[in-house]
């Protein structure tokens, strides 16, 4: 992994696992945008109360940051769910916003991109294919296997093999701060069987759950053959990151791009 700024300020970081003469991909910090507190500086969320012409320059920044257009720009609105969008065409920036938590491409012409605050970010890119995808995965979407859910689009769209693709888990809230209630965990034991031991663990007398280590679980099982997980948490570090839960709700969205080179 690698943190770099662009002439903006804008901070965002990059994985190792995606090549970048290939991958044009970043997952970005809170800094450098023009929103004022509590979203500041650099919120891409357009339904957190901040003013739509900051979150328009904050997303103008994070696509010039990559060197791409705005226009290209292919974004759904996130439900926490499995369901999964491919397209060769970008949004038109007047078109609604279809409902979908993994959006995917095989065309340079598109740029994938996703709002996180703490949900998990899943990176997916097949050099063989050159397809790429982009899911969203809270804790609903991780019981539901959304991870999974991005492996079998990427093998019905482009006809991709698990073992060819690469994943990246990318910064989200950790274990240490995600304290889960009887119903998740209730969930979370339907989901992964004998595996949920080894995802939720007690600490000072709570559950917590482990977010990446679900989530690099059911990439594995669906046959991925490399998983880079950040191990960054959103939520202990305020400064650097958005998060929801730290934040109490009163907070932006942070912005994840990704799009293939020509």
């Amino acid at each position: 992994m690698k943190f770099h700024e662009s002439p903006d300020g804008v901070h965002f970081l990059t994985f190792d696992s995606l090549p970048t003469e290939r991958v044009i991909h970043g997952f970005f910090t809170r800094k450098g945008g023009v929103s004022p507190e509590p979203w500041a500086s650099l919120n891409t969320g357009g339904t957190v109360g901040d003013e739509r012409a900051h979150v328009i320059e904050n997303r103008r920044r994070i696509f010039a940051a990559l060197g791409r257009r705005v226009e290209s720009v292919f974004d759904v609105w996130q439900v926490h769910g499995v369901e999964a969008r491919a397209s060769r065409l970008p949004r038109p920036l007047d078109a609604p916003h279809e409902q979908a938590d993994i959006i995917l491409t095989d065309s340079p012409d598109v740029t994938l991109f996703m709002r996180f605050a703490d949900c998990v970010p899943i990176f997916l890119y097949d050099p063989v294919r050159h397809a790429a995808a982009l899911a969203h995965a809270g804790w609903q979407g991780t019981v539901k296997k959304a991870a999974a859910a991005a492996v079998a689009a990427m093998r019905t769209h482009y006809g991709c093999k698990p073992g060819d693709l690469r994943a990246v888990i990318g910064p989200s809230i950790g274990p240490d701060h995600y304290a889960v209630g009887e119903d998740v965990i209730r969930q979370v034991q339907g989901a992964f069987g004998m595996e949920a031991g080894e995802l939720l663990l007690g600490v000072d007398g709570k559950t917590h759950l482990d977010l990446w280590k679900a989530n690099r679980l059911t990439l594995a099982e669906a046959g991925v053959g490399m998983i880079e997980t950040s191990q960054m948490c959103t939520a202990c570090d305020v400064e650097l990151w958005f998060s929801h839960r730290a934040e109490k709700g009163r907070t932006g969205r942070l912005g994840a791009i990704l799009a293939l080179a020509d």
